[in-house]
């Protein structure tokens, strides 16, 4: 059996370049253990620039270049009868024109594979990209047509499998799985960073995206002149200067709309960052209580202005609590909890073999 893995295009802001990297090896050291070492044969794809459309995940137009020259070499694969009945194809992202092109060429040429997805985001987020097109019919009929023709689809969090059941009618037929996301390589990626002395620096470490509410966190900036409040993707930081900033920071910021798993976050807390969300998105149940506000604070630029003098308050604790000298052995703690049930692949590699 082999396993096809069919690739995001590496973008150094993004996590992607980092799941090129390691997912294919992570994938095989996990079946090797399992007793079953399987071949895992990488589909990526050609060059596409490094550049993302604005507020975006990714490039809208490049990343159609790049997964269509991944549709032609798995089409190549079954041509030249190297796709075997059994085998597997991971789509890392299963918003991919791909996934309906290997059902097409596995029923049709009677070469029986399963197909597993990830979910990142969709149309069956209102928040999402997807979800605002100004018809997003179009988008979700495709969103239902890849779910029929994948075996298993896969989401980060329980927040995001409701989601997408109740925005496409989908019941409950064991073809949908919450596993994480197959990221426990960002453990000693970060270790390094953990250990650096903390200074007054608070991180905004999201997308510039509408749904990240970026305005909130410039303008509580104001309220606390003894901070450096940063945005990180002002600049073009390479990975290793944007985890220089994680392991200097004493908190990482959010107020989104819109969260597939707040990686960001989770590099903070990986380098000692309290993290300092709402209750509310995937975060409700990765986080505990005293690292998150009231959602209905920053619901909206309207709903913030009512409640900013209560996100102020409770911007101030978390910050003092963030230098507290035991603050770093409970993060480490939720750390490890978070990684446990979040942050690994584990699941993942499980449905593989199934």
């Amino acid at each position: 059996m082999t396993i096809w893995v069919v690739t995001l295009e590496p973008v150094e802001q993004r996590y992607t370049g980092e799941w090129q990297a390691f997912l294919p090896h992570q994938i095989g050291d996990a079946l090797a253990a399992a007793g079953s070492p399987e071949a895992v044969q990488v589909i990526g794809g050609p060059p596409v620039g490094g550049g993302t459309t604005p507020g975006a995940f990714l490039d809208f137009a490049a990343t159609n270049i790049f997964k269509a020259a991944q549709l032609r070499e798995f089409a190549e694969a079954f041509q030249q009868g190297a796709v075997k009945p059994g085998d597997r194809f991971l789509f890392t992202d299963a918003w991919h024109f791909g996934v309906i092109a290997v059902r097409y060429m596995s029923d049709l040429l009677r070469v029986p594979v399963k197909q597993i997805g990830l979910f990142h985001a969709g149309a069956y987020d209102p928040h999402d990209f997807l979800g605002r097109v100004p018809n997003p019919e179009w988008s979700k009929q495709f969103e239902r047509s890849i779910y029929a023709a994948l075996d298993l689809s896969c989401f980060a969090t329980d927040f995001h499998v409701d989601l997408f059941r109740e925005n496409l009618g989908i019941r409950t037929d064991g073809r949908i799985l919450r596993c994480g996301w197959p990221m426990e390589y960002l453990r000693a990626v970060l270790r390094p960073y953990g250990s650096r002395p903390k200074r007054k620096l608070v991180l905004f470490p999201h997308r510039l995206a509408p749904e990240k509410q970026v305005g909130i966190f410039r303008d509580l900036a104001g309220e606390f002149p003894d901070y450096e409040f940063r945005v990180c993707q002002e600049t073009a930081l390479a990975k290793g200067e944007y985890h220089g900033l994680l392991g200097e920071a004493a908190l990482a910021f959010s107020a989104s709309l819109q969260e597939t798993l707040g990686i960001g976050l989770y590099e903070g807390l990986l380098c000692g960052a309290r993290p300092f969300a709402p209750a509310r998105l995937s975060y409700s149940e990765m986080y505990p209580s005293e690292y998150l506000y009231p959602s209905a604070w920053t619901e909206s630029s309207e709903a913030y202005r009512r409640h900013k003098r209560d996100l102020v308050a409770a911007l101030g604790a978390a910050l003092q609590a963030a230098h507290d000298p035991n603050e770093q052995l409970q993060l480490n703690e939720v750390a490890r909890q978070v990684a446990r049930r979040f942050f690994s692949g584990a699941k993942l590699y499980e449905a593989l073999l199934r």
